[in-house]
């Protein structure tokens, strides 16, 4: 329910001289790589592409094609979708101009090596054609072969053969003679060996085994040892483990809000006013703050499953929460009358009944209240509030219970109402102090001392008239 308060992720795209704006969609994370989908005003797809947070290419598609990186890294990779708050993190700018596409190539050797590139060039199939593509990194397989560098050109040739495993130069090349003792190197079963030689492998090949307890905990490892805390924050979040909650909750804080956590967990199944100490606080806080429908948003969505120290928070939300919010979300509240009517707490039952009406007759007239306490009605039918309600609604058309009405409004701190029908009567029995009296009172409730100390003259003129001490 809070993600309605979330607002969009938005960026500026600058093609050339043209600037359109759009909102994040979706991104996802594949290792190094994240992918991010944004959505424009027209309903225009743009893709981007981001290696170690850092822009590589992206540009607007009309369609995804299977088998691409980018609709590998959306089915295979850990994904988060608008407006889930964490996708502000992921986006290390508001704002992005697309590369110029014919130099792209050379301005990645300006921040990556060649073999990073081999890499970065294979998620780039939705940009560019596959036969370029494959030559770019053909390229770079002879620069590092020629200087002899023959474990560099081993792994970017592995590289090559992945991207195009039909390649038939490719897996000859490969599989020749000079590579075998490579191979032998990374068939074995010990990851930190290779990761000396080869740590971009490694890390690709933990996240696509991630499934595996053990190449997780290598790769959470990883993550770890370069402060990558945002990519081991949403490792977690796609198995989260209640025992670390605690660690993850001080990660998060690096980049969400507490009330951001909050919502995040539950997008998790985790009930984060169970799990979590600093909720209590940080919902109390909410409300002292005047953000009474925030804090309900984050609570109602755990109604079922909220230790019973929240229920004086429930009470103080009833207290601040308009009406037309209470309506809205009846649904929901209703759950804290089943959970009394179940234990017998009927006393409690009748003070919460009370409460609800009080707040839905601030907004709404006697009819719709009514309506909007049926399903109160069905729990506990003898509900004296309830009997109330239903009495008022007996007398509204009733010209001679005027009187009895008005105490009924005046009960459920209606007094403009109770004046009216307390001013009706007053008319009709114009030497009767009694009405006078009451609207007297209910401008005193009201705070209106004159108006009150008014009608106080006017019923002791009455009480006189009628030789009433």
């Amino acid at each position: 329910m809070y993600k309605e308060l979330i607002m969009p992720t938005e960026i500026s795209i600058k093609d050339k001289k043209t600037v359109v704006k759009g909102n994040v969609n979706r991104a996802a994370l594949y290792a190094r790589t994240q992918v991010v989908d944004v959505i424009t005003a027209d309903n225009e797809r743009y893709y981007f592409i981001y290696y170690k947070n850092s822009l590589v290419y992206g540009d607007k598609l009309d369609k995804v094609e299977e088998g691409s990186f980018i609709n590998k890294a959306f089915h295979e990779g850990i994904v988060i979708k608008a407006p889930h708050p964490l996708l502000k993190s992921l986006i290390s700018h508001q704002s992005v101009s697309i590369p110029n596409k014919n130099k792209l190539f050379s301005q990645l050797q300006n921040h990556h090596s060649l073999h990073e590139i081999a890499h970065i060039t294979t998620t780039l199939d939705s940009f560019f054609e596959k036969d370029e593509l494959v030559k770019i990194i053909d390229k770079i397989y002879f620069h590092y072969k020629r200087n002899g560098n023959f474990i560099k050109s081993f792994q970017v040739i592995q590289i090559l053969h992945d991207f195009a495993p039909s390649l038939k130069s490719a897996k000859e090349r490969l599989n020749s003679q000079e590579f075998s003792s490579y191979h032998d190197l990374y068939n074995t079963p010990s990851l930190p060996s290779i990761l000396k030689k080869d740590p971009l492998f490694v890390e690709l090949h933990c996240f696509q085994n991630r499934s595996n307890p053990d190449m997780r905990l290598f790769l959470e490892d990883i993550l770890k040892k370069h402060d990558r805390l945002l990519e081991l924050l949403l490792l977690w979040l796609e198995l989260p483990k209640k025992e670390s909650i605690e660690t993850y909750t001080g990660i998060a804080q690096q980049f969400v809000t507490m009330k951001d956590w909050i919502f995040i967990l539950g997008e998790v199944n985790i009930n984060p006013f169970r799990e979590l100490p600093e909720a209590r606080s940080t919902i109390e806080k909410m409300i002292k703050e005047g953000n009474a429908e925030t804090a309900a948003l984050c609570l109602l969505s755990y109604i079922h499953d909220l230790p019973t120290f929240y229920d004086a928070i429930l009470t103080k939300l009833w207290e601040e929460l308009s009406a037309d919010f209470v309506g809205s979300h009846l649904d929901k509240f209703t759950f804290m009358f089943q959970q009394l009517v179940r234990e017998g707490q009927y006393k409690e039952f009748e003070q919460k009944a009370f409460q609800l009406a009080v707040i839905l007759f601030k907004e709404n007239d006697l009819k719709i209240v009514q309506e909007k306490l049926l399903p109160i009605q069905k729990l506990l039918p003898r509900s004296e509030v309830i009997r109330k309600v239903n009495r008022m609604m007996e007398l509204l058309e009733d010209p001679d219970g005027m009187m009895e009405l008005g105490d009924y409004y005046a009960e459920f701190q209606q007094f403009d109402k109770a004046i009216d029908c307390f001013s009706w009567e007053m008319e009709l029995q114009s030497h009767d102090p009694a009405p006078v009296l009451k609207i007297s009172k209910m401008y005193q409730l009201k705070g209106m001392v004159k108006e009150a100390a008014a009608y106080q003259k006017v019923h002791n003129q009455l009480k006189s008239n009628q030789g009433i001490g």
